[in-house]
């Protein structure tokens, strides 16, 4: 029986990574997409409860439900970050990028990739880490009045730029496939196109 070539070992293991990453990250998009909902209705609470307070002379809201809901918000987009990646929704300013062919855009995502992002990623990680680090010792919390604890949403920064960097890695191994698919394609066009004029 013979065995399969390495580089199709490398491009199945390639595509594993890439898929099993992808995979988390749009089920943690699930759990961002309730959280959001969550933010939302703490929010409509939030102000309801602070004009029914006055109304009444009571409050009915506090600190922890309005730091609550700036946590959430902050969650929302720090969680959401490698999940918009993976689904490909994040915002691009290359105005040539549209018009490059399949070749093309893998080569501009992956050169981006390695180039831009996971540097950035690991630049931030390094850079907040300290902070973090610091708050956590501390076990740093709100100074307002009943507010919460600060480190855990502290420690959420460094956690999403990993999570950004996997996405990252997740980007790079599908432009390597991209490639070496558009690598193969042109292989096979060229000796078809050598086979046709014989």
């Amino acid at each position: 029986m013979d065995e399969p070539p390495v580089s199709s070992i490398r491009t199945a293991g390639l595509r594993r990574l890439s898929e099993a990453i992808d995979a988390a990250h749009l089920l943690l998009g699930r759990g961002v997409a309730v959280l959001t909902l969550l933010m939302v209705l703490l929010g409509a609470y939030n102000a309801v409860a602070r004009h029914l307070g006055k109304y009444l002379g009571s409050n009915l809201s506090s600190n922890a439900f309005i730091e609550g809901q700036w946590y959430m918000f902050s969650l929302v987009f720090l969680l959401g970050a490698a999940t918009t990646l993976a689904q490909d929704r994040h915002v691009r300013v290359d105005v040539f990028y549209g018009r490059l062919g399949p070749r093309g855009k893998a080569t501009v995502d992956l050169l981006g990739t390695l180039l831009f992002l996971l540097p950035f990623c690991v630049f931030c990680i390094w850079t907040t880490w300290p902070a973090v680090a610091n708050s956590f010792a501390v076990r740093e919390v709100s100074p307002d009045p009943g507010g919460l604890p600060r480190w855990p949403i502290k420690a959420m920064i460094p956690l999403a730029f990993v999570l950004l960097f996997l996405q990252g890695l997740s980007e790079a191994a599908r432009s390597l496939l991209r490639l070496g698919e558009a690598r193969a394609e042109g292989a096979a066009a060229a000796e078809g196109g050598e086979g046709g004029g014989r």
